[in-house]
């Protein structure tokens, strides 16, 4: 078998961009219209703009917005938020016509004060009827407008009676606002992604070897094929994206637990992954940072999903992973995907992102 040598100084640049799997639930919901702007939105994804009063966002509703929009992705090398956050007043964003030009925004108003600029813009926006309808309905309520002032925008409102309701509202609306915003990022996902189209001759390798459909972008091509793996790798000057599929027997319920996704990760990064120094290899680094795992539901196979970071002994390299152990009961055997990045010196976050949006494209031609 022979070894691909992961060069240093190939790693990425990327403009990237993922994902919570959360459910959009509760007392959201969407406009019924789109204000219908002419312009077109900029910025990245994961971005995202906060309009509020200064001194909601400098009290305790503020606080929560940053502690749970501004968590750390799980898990890299070094803390990364979910999203990057920019606050302004509805005074400061009037300031500054492209400000108003960005993808994503929250607008968060406590309804009590009507003398709030910020109350004031979402009575304007939503209608003094439709609040009034919402608040006899629940305390707090949601509403999600697009396009308001530049097409492709998505602004989600969130605002209560009372600041202590709008920071329970804020609370518990966050997986089902942050699942919103994530699911408008797909366009640009896609955009940057396949921007150069898919991979025919890797998707089909895939499909042959494994049963599966994968969306594979045309930037990767094969690193190792052999009779149960494939290594699919993306290298630009500034970063390595790869993609390991590989397939065991399934023989025990042991093997679909973290021990077990650990123990194939590393004997298979001793056995492909190494670099030009001797006797070195690739293994789960869960000493600095915990490997996280759960079971998932992909496509309908059942998985476990492990989260963590990895190194190779003997030499100074690392970076984050994403697993996947899925469980194919028709043949009795397991399907291993493994993800990773190496980037040293820049964000990794985006760049997992897309690996996840890539995996989320799977899948299988018979049933799991």
């Amino acid at each position: 078998m022979k070894y691909l040598k992961i060069i240093k100084n190939m790693i990425p640049k990327v403009i990237l961009p993922l994902l919570l799997v959360l459910i959009w639930t509760g007392c959201a919901s969407d406009m019924t219209n789109k204000f219908n702007a002419p312009k077109n939105a900029f910025g990245q994804a994961n971005r995202l703009c906060v309009i509020a009063d200064q001194d909601v966002w400098e009290g305790a509703i503020g606080d929560s917005i940053r502690y749970l929009f501004g968590a750390a992705y799980p898990i890299l090398p070094q803390p990364e938020p979910l999203f990057d956050l920019q606050h302004f007043t509805p005074q400061e964003l009037d300031l500054d016509p492209y400000r108003k030009e960005l993808r994503a925004y929250l607008i968060v108003g406590d309804l009590s004060n009507p003398e709030s600029p910020t109350v004031q813009s979402i009575t304007k926006d939503l209608g003094a009827e439709n609040l009034r309808k919402a608040h006899e309905q629940t305390d707090f309520n949601i509403k999600v407008g697009y396009d308001k002032w530049a097409q492709g925008q998505t602004l989600v409102y969130l605002f209560a009676q009372s600041k202590n309701k709008l920071l329970d509202a804020s609370e518990q609306n966050f997986p089902a606002i942050a699942n919103k915003l994530h699911k408008t990022d797909k366009e640009q996902f896609e955009a940057t992604l396949y921007f150069g189209g898919e991979s025919l001759t890797l998707k089909q390798k895939v499909k042959e070897q494994f049963e599966m459909d994968l969306r594979v972008p045309s930037d990767y091509f094969v690193a190792i094929q052999d009779t149960n793996s494939i290594w699919l790798r993306k290298e630009t000057e500034f970063i390595s994206s790869n993609i390991l599929i590989h397939r065991t027997p399934y023989t025990s319920q042991d093997q679909l637990t973290k021990e077990g996704i650990k123990k194939l990760r590393d004997e298979l990064g001793k056995q492909y992954i190494s670099t030009e120094i001797k006797d070195t290899y690739m293994r789960t680094n869960d000493v600095d940072l915990p490997m996280l795992t759960k079971a998932i539901d992909l496509n309908g196979a059942y998985a476990i999903e492990a989260r963590g970071i990895w190194d190779i002994v003997n030499d100074f390299m690392g970076g984050p992973f994403l697993s996947y152990l899925i469980l194919n009961k028709e043949k009795n055997e397991l399907i291993f995907i493994d993800c990773f990045v190496h980037a040293p010196g820049k964000k990794k976050r985006d760049y997992m992102m897309h690996l996840e949006y890539i995996i989320e494209s799977l899948k299988f031609s018979t049933p799991q």
